[in-house]
């Protein structure tokens, strides 16, 4: 795909899309914790296939649509903008996967209302950090795929970055998923701009299953 930008929209994009944004992403791993527990990944190599299968069951189907869905829209259109952020938050599994993104999405909507950028008013102040994210990059006219790809890489990184300290991984073999999963970026985010809002939504029972374990998972590095 080819994808042009400017230097300030490019600025812009690697603000929102870096590890220091203080939204907390570091402190979620979305079920990764558990997935090292049980021993279902032990090595960089099932670090890899769990990572990409979620980036083509979740991310591609939940996340990434409702990023497009959002930046397809008119930046005014607030109610539109709040179905998306309800349907976001609808297609969150469990009690935890819920808090991850209510919790990241609280922080980024602090963030974004001291950068002057209008925040709409949502029902229990259930705010879901993907539609908010795309509000932002709406807001400053950024470009939708290049969107989606620093929403994917931060999302990315943060995983990896928690896989360096469960599995453990060392830092040679992080940098080195962080080389090669980079090529399934595109083909998940051409395959999120195939589904509109009847067929998107994904599926991974266990990664639900895993998440729920991990809310009483005896000893924990990460937020549950």
């Amino acid at each position: 795909m080819d994808i042009t930008t400017t230097s300030s929209a490019l600025f812009k994009l690697l603000q929102l899309s870096s590890v220091s944004l203080p939204v907390g992403g570091y402190s979620f791993s979305q079920s990764l914790e558990y997935a090292i527990e049980s021993g279902s990944i032990n090595d960089a190599e099932q670090t890899k296939a769990w990572l990409q299968t979620q980036l083509f069951e979740s991310i591609a189907r939940v996340d990434l649509p409702v990023l497009f869905g959002v930046m397809n829209s008119d930046v005014d259109d607030v109610e539109n903008w709040r179905r998306w952020n309800d349907i976001s938050m609808a297609n969150r599994e469990t009690k935890e996967l819920r808090l991850t993104e209510s919790a990241m999405g609280e922080a980024l909507k602090r963030l974004l209302t001291s950068f002057a950028v209008p925040v709409p008013e949502v029902v229990d102040n259930q705010y879901s950090f993907v539609a908010l994210y795309g509000l932002a990059a709406n807001y400053w006219s950024l470009e939708a795929q290049l969107t989606a790809h620093g929403l994917v890489w931060s999302w990315l990184e943060n995983q990896i970055s928690a896989a360096t300290k469960l599995v453990p991984l060392g830092q040679s073999q992080a940098q080195q998923l962080l080389l090669e999963l980079p090529s399934s970026l595109a083909p998940a985010i051409e395959l999120a701009q195939t589904l509109d809002e009847d067929s998107m939504g994904g599926s991974l029972p266990l990664l639900a299953i895993y998440s729920s374990h991990h809310e009483t998972q005896y000893s924990r590095l990460f937020r549950s």
